[in-house]
């Protein structure tokens, strides 16, 4: 069972660091996931295609990656800041950014790299928190159709644990379409198998501390016309506020210019 949202930051605080994750159940309206289930659907087969042009794969493989800026509906996912309280307390409110936005899916009988044992961080950080993973379960998450694997505690080990004690020990994370998963980035994890009919569909973010690189480098990727436009909150989210300078024209600035800003870390 999933854990009510909770009011007490200390047990929140436990939780995370006793199990490296907490499961919050329907936080996003069902009203809403229709349109994002379409656009990850979207995003995975645009991605796919880039995949195998690019050389990355032989065939798409269910993932995609970096999908901010193209889709209304992820946009709205990420401008509307589900869970944005919890995610600021687990930074201790340092200043945080989006370090990757990768729709998935998972396809019946299908495999691809999220099945491996893997965590989502390659340097482990110990308990400095400076990494963390959403993931959304736009479509329910059962264990007929491949709830992700986790196993509770690893997070604070530098090492991944053997194969057979991961999937001997490890839990599933179940629950309805529209919950929400924090977990720490150093959790070892695997999705698992899909045995039914349908794809299921996924969002998987993280958000990092502003100082660390970002998965792909959003400011430049997006360009500086969308970040005019932008709210403040997303200016921030997508590292606007946290850029590299490229030239000295645009690292002596005044400090009200400077891209990368002082209350950054």
């Amino acid at each position: 069972m999933a854990d009510a949202v909770p009011r007490d930051v200390d047990w929140f605080d436990e939780q995370m660091r006793r199990k490296g994750w907490v499961l919050f159940e329907s936080v996003i309206p069902g009203e809403q996931l229709v349109a994002i289930r379409e656009a990850v659907l979207g995003t995975v087969a645009d991605c796919g295609r880039r995949q195998v042009e690019g050389g990355a794969t032989t065939a798409p493989d269910g993932t995609a990656h970096h999908s901010v800026g193209q889709y209304p509906a992820l946009d709205g996912f990420i401008e509307n800041g589900w869970l944005e309280e919890m995610v600021s307390h687990y930074f201790g409110g340092a200043a945080f950014i989006l370090h990757a936005f990768n729709p998935a899916s998972v396809s019946p009988a299908a495999k691809s790299y999220l099945h491996r044992i893997h965590r989502d961080v390659r340097t482990f950080g110990g308990d400095f928190r400076f990494m963390l993973n959403l993931l959304v379960m736009v479509d329910p998450f059962t264990t007929e159709n491949g709830a992700t694997h986790v196993l509770s505690g690893s997070h604070r080990s530098s090492t991944p644990p053997a194969d057979d004690v991961f999937w001997a020990e490890s839990e599933r994370l179940v629950g309805p379409a529209g919950s929400i998963v924090l977990f720490d980035s150093n959790l070892w994890h695997a999705a698992g198998s899909n045995h039914t009919d349908r794809t299921r569909t996924a969002l998987t973010l993280s958000y990092s501390r502003a100082f660390v690189k970002q998965q792909m480098d959003y400011p430049r990727f997006l360009g500086s016309e969308f970040g005019a436009k932008a709210s403040p909150r997303l200016r921030q989210l997508l590292g606007y506020n946290a850029m590299v300078p490229t030239s000295y024209e645009e690292f002596y600035q005044p400090a009200a210019h400077r891209l990368y800003q002082a209350n950054q870390g």
